[in-house]
C-alpha cells in the first residue's frame, strides 16, 4: 500500500512539472561576482533555477584550445532562464536528450537550483559533472536537473565543459604559448573554472563555499576523480560522489604531455592544418567537419605537470588527493558480455576469448570468471567486460583512498533491473537513454543487471522526468532512497539516515569491504567479488 502512494504522489508532481513553462513564477535577480543575473522562483516548490550562468569568456577565436579566462563584468541584469548551448559535439550516443538552446563553441555556462530564502545560508553545494566519454553530453539533460535534490535542502550546480577536439586537443604550438607550458585538458580546466566561479558565487545563492560536494557518472565520475587529484581542485572541494568510472588504467587514463602533442600534431597534419595559426583560423563548422571525418573517438587527458601533474595512483598513494569523503560505486552489468566475448556464450568461444586476453593467465581468469553453463558463461562475461570497461577503475580509486587517507569512504553496487520500455519500437541505448530500433545503434540484449548510467535518473530523484520508461512503485522507492543517501553524503559526509539500511564505511585494511547493494530492497554486504579487481590490478600494473 505504502509503495502505491509513493507512485500516486510521483505521478501528481510529475503530471504538474512543466520545465518548458514558467506560469507558476516570477523574476528573481541575485548579485554575484561580475554582475546581476535574473532567474525564475517557483512559488509552487519554492525553487529558484538560474539557467546559462556565463563562468568564463567564450572559449572562441584566439580562447580556443586555451585554459578558460575570467569573466568581464557587465552592466544591467543578464536573463539566465535558459540554457546554455551545449558543447560542441556529434550524435555519439543517440540516446542523449538534451535541452539546451543548440551547440557552441562558446558553452562555458552553468545551472543552479537553490531551496534558499532571502535569509538561508551556508547549505550544502552539489556541484554535478555530465557522463558521455568526453565526447558527448550536457548539463541541461533532464536525468541532471537539480529540482529535485534543491527540494533536499542542497544547492545544485551542473557545468557545462568543452569536449572532443574543443577540450582536449595537445599540441606543441598550444603549449609553447601557455604560461604553465602544456597543452590539453581544456575541459578539465573548464570543470576546475566552475568550481573557482562556485566557490566565489555560491553564497549569493545561499550555499556554502566550503561544503560542496563533486559529482558525475562515467566520464563525470571520471573528472571528478580527476578534480580530487588536481592540486588545482582538491582544495575547493569538501567531498566526492564517483558513479561508474575513475581516470586510471585502462579507463581514460592520461597520457604524457609528449605523447599527447605528438597524437595532436600528427592529427593537424593529417587534417591539412598541421600548425596553431590555421588551426585557430578554422570555423567552428571546419573544425567540427574535420573531426568528425577522422572517426577520432576524442583525445585523451593529459600529465600536463599542471592540472594533473601525476597519475591518480601516484596522486593517491603519496596522499596528495582532496581529503575529503568519498562515495562512490558501479552498476552491476555495466556492458553486455558479447563486449567480450564477440560471439556466441559457448564454451569454446568464451575460452577462446579469455586466452586471447590473458594467454599467460588464462586459467586465473577462468577461475574467477567461471564458464559452466551458458548463463553462468553470460554472466562471467558480462562481469568481465565490465570490470574492463569501468568498474575495475572505480574499484582502484575506491582502494586508492580507503587506504591513503583518513576519511570515510563508502561503496555501493547499483543492481535495480530496469523496468518494461513505454515504446516497443525503442530499444535502450548505451548512455542512459533510449534509440529507435534498427538504427545504427547495436541490439542489446535483455539485461542480466544494471547497465552503464541507468542509475542517474534514480540518485537524482529525476524518474518523473525521463518518459521512456514504465516506472513502477519499486522504482520510485529505489529513487527515493538512493536519492536520499546522496543527499545526506553531501550534507554531512555520511550518507545515512533515518529509514535506511546502515551504511558502513569500508574500513582500510578489509580484504571484503562492505558494499551497500542499492536495490528495491536495499542491503549491506561483504564484498564477494574483490579478488577480480585483485587480479586486474596487477594486470594493469597499477598496484
Amino acid at each position: 500500500m505504502k509503495n502505491i502512494q509513493i507512485l500516486i504522489f510521483i505521478l501528481i508532481l510529475s503530471s504538474n512539472y512543466s520545465p518548458a513553462q514558467e506560469t507558476n513564477s516570477f523574476p528573481v535577480q541575485v548579485k554575484i561576482e561580475n554582475g546581476t543575473i535574473e532567474g525564475n522562483y517557483d512559488t509552487h516548490n519554492g525553487i529558484q533555477r538560474y539557467f546559462g550562468i556565463p563562468f568564463a569568456k567564450p572559449p572562441v577565436g584566439e580562447l580556443r584550445w586555451k585554459a578558460p579566462q575570467p569573466l568581464d563584468n557587465w552592466d544591467g541584469i543578464k536573463e539566465t532562464k535558459a540554457f546554455g548551448p551545449r558543447p560542441m559535439q556529434t550524435m555519439v550516443f543517440g540516446d542523449m536528450n538534451s535541452r539546451s538552446n543548440g551547440v557552441s563553441e562558446d558553452c562555458l555556462y552553468l545551472n543552479v537550483w537553490t531551496p534558499a530564502n532571502m535569509d538561508t545560508k551556508d547549505l550544502p553545494v552539489l556541484v554535478y559533472f555530465f557522463g558521455g566519454g568526453n565526447v558527448a553530453g550536457d548539463a541541461s539533460e533532464p536525468r541532471y536537473d537539480g529540482e529535485s535534490m534543491a527540494k533536499e535542502g542542497i544547492v545544485v550546480v551542473t557545468t557545462n565543459y568543452r569536449l572532443n577536439i574543443f577540450g582536449f586537443l595537445a599540441h606543441p604550438e598550444l603549449s609553447a604559448e601557455a604560461s604553465y607550458k602544456a597543452s590539453g585538458n581544456y575541459g578539465l580546466l573548464d570543470q576546475n573554472a566552475a568550481l573557482k566561479w562556485v566557490n566565489k558565487n555560491i553564497s549569493a545563492f545561499g550555499g556554502d563555499p566550503n561544503k560542496v560536494t563533486i559529482a558525475g557518472e562515467s566520464a563525470g565520475s571520471i573528472g571528478a576523480s580527476q578534480q580530487m587529484a588536481s592540486p588545482l581542485s582538491k582544495n575547493l572541494i569538501a567531498g566526492a560522489i564517483g558513479e561508474s568510472g575513475a581516470s586510471i588504467n585502462p579507463t581514460m587514463s592520461p597520457v604524457t604531455l609528449k605523447e599527447a602533442e605528438k597524437t595532436g600534431l600528427e592529427f593537424a597534419k593529417s587534417i591539412g592544418y598541421p600548425t596553431l595559426a590555421e588551426l585557430r583560423k578554422l570555423s567552428t563548422r571546419e573544425v567540427y567537419e574535420l573531426y568528425n571525418s577522422s572517426k577520432r573517438f576524442g583525445f585523451s587527458a593529459v600529465l600536463d605537470g599542471y592540472f594533473l601533474p601525476k597519475t591518480l595512483p601516484e596522486i593517491f598513494e603519496s596522499k596528495e588527493q582532496a581529503m575529503v569523503p568519498l562515495l562512490l560505486g558501479w552498476n552491476s552489468a555495466e556492458i553486455p558480455g558479447m563486449a567480450f566475448t564477440q560471439g556466441p556464450y559457448s564454451e569454446e568461444n568464451y575460452v577462446n576469448k579469455v586466452k586471447e586476453a590473458y594467454p599467460k593467465e588464462y586459467a586465473k581468469v577462468l577461475e574467477l570468471y567461471p564458464h559452466g553453463s551458458e548463463k553462468e558463461i553470460e554472466l562471467s562475461a558480462t562481469a568481465l567486460a565490465s570490470d574492463r570497461f569501468i568498474s575495475y577503475s572505480t574499484w582502484k580509486w575506491f582502494d586508492l583512498h580507503r587506504k591513503n587517507s583518513n576519511q570515510p569512504v563508502y561503496r555501493y553496487l547499483y543492481s535495480k533491473l530496469r523496468p518494461s520500455l513505454v515504446d516497443n519500437n525503442l530499444a535502450s541505448g548505451l548512455a542512459g537513454g533510449t534509440v529507435e530500433k534498427g538504427s545504427e545503434a547495436p541490439p542489446m540484449p535483455k539485461a542480466v543487471g544494471a547497465p552503464h548510467a541507468c542509475e542517474i535518473e534514480y540518485c537524482m530523484g529525476n524518474l518523473h522526468l525521463v518518459k521512456d520508461y514504465a516506472w513502477t512503485a519499486d522504482d520510485f522507492k529505489v529513487s527515493k532512497d538512493m536519492m536520499t543517501y546522496f543527499a545526506n553524503f553531501i550534507k554531512t559526509g555520511n550518507p545515512n539516515g533515518e529509514g535506511l539500511p546502515n551504511w558502513e564505511a569500508a574500513e582500510p585494511k578489509d580484504s571484503r569491504p562492505s558494499v551497500m547493494v542499492i536495490d528495491t530492497e536495499s542491503k549491506l554486504i561483504e564484498a564477494e567479488n574483490d579478488a577480480r579487481y585483485e587480479f586486474l590490478d596487477k594486470a594493469y600494473k597499477n598496484n
